[in-house]
């Protein structure tokens, strides 16, 4: 129905009458600038936000990866500490035979036989453990959801 109308309105003008532009007039050619221009712009800031988030994620991974070697930097310092004291290198000099002139170095010799089974402080030794009692609450337990 409008497209009638309309269709009225230009046979209704005079023939000297300027008829309606249907391309692009200065009005509509600023609107579609400013609106290019609008895009670009939220275009340039999702980019921007986008950059700034992956630069958080990357300092995150730093400050976690710091913290590793800061752990790795105070062992590493504690057993620096034990290794300077003179007891551990006195140790570590009788395991190559170079201790004091008052020390007799040994060995045990290689075609030594085993140790039995039940030497004292060997592992074939061990200790009895006598059964406990099941507790009321166990008894229940087993009861109810099986044997262990």
């Amino acid at each position: 129905m409008e497209a009638d109308e309309s269709s009225d309105d230009l046979e209704a003008r005079a023939p000297g009458e300027p008829r309606p532009s249907l391309g692009l007039s200065r009005r509509r050619l600023a609107v579609l600038v400013a609106g290019f221009v609008c895009l670009w712009l939220v275009g340039v800031f999702a980019r921007q936000v986008g950059e700034a988030a992956t630069a958080a994620d990357q300092a995150e991974a730093m400050r976690a990866r710091n913290a590793i070697v800061q752990r790795d930097i105070d062992s590493l310092q504690s057993e620096l500490k034990l290794i300077q004291q003179p007891g551990f290198v006195d140790s570590a000099a009788r395991g190559y035979m170079l201790g004091s002139a008052r020390e007799i170095p040994f060995t045990v010799d290689s075609h030594a036989s085993p140790l039995p089974s039940n030497a004292p402080g060997s592992t074939g030794i061990r200790p009895e453990v006598s059964p406990q009692p099941d507790s009321p609450l166990d008894a229940w337990l087993k009861v109810l959801f099986g044997s262990d």
